[in-house]
């Protein structure tokens, strides 16, 4: 079976690296904007992956729920937590988000089988 984290870490490292070679202002200001928007505030970091991983399910974006859910596991966020806030995506969403809450489990299970 594939890795599926080492590869969505491989491709997104590398379409990164590329895409910021290219030196468009704009680009590189929303990545960055992007890295400040998940700091700790007013909301703690690991509320915000929670948040971001919410959304981004109801988008129905599968890199950005694997990005969300990778860091919460790196951040120490148990399955339940996951669960809770897939759930609540799920409701919000409606049903077109279950292929997407099928891929979330199964890239979980992925990283809690990386360690």
């Amino acid at each position: 079976m594939p890795n599926l984290v080492t590869e969505f870490n491989d491709y997104r490292s590398k379409m990164n690296a590329e895409i910021l070679a290219d030196n468009n202002k704009v680009i590189k200001r929303i990545f960055n904007l992007d890295t400040n928007a998940y700091a700790e505030g007013a909301l703690d970091v690991k509320t915000k992956e929670l948040l971001g991983l919410v959304a981004s399910a109801v988008l129905r974006c599968d890199d950005c729920v694997k990005y969300h859910l990778e860091t919460s596991h790196k951040l120490g966020l148990k399955k339940a937590e996951v669960v809770e806030a897939l759930s609540i995506a799920t409701l919000v969403g409606g049903t077109i988000v279950i292929p997407h809450l099928r891929r979330a489990y199964e890239f979980w299970d992925a990283l809690e089988q990386q360690g």
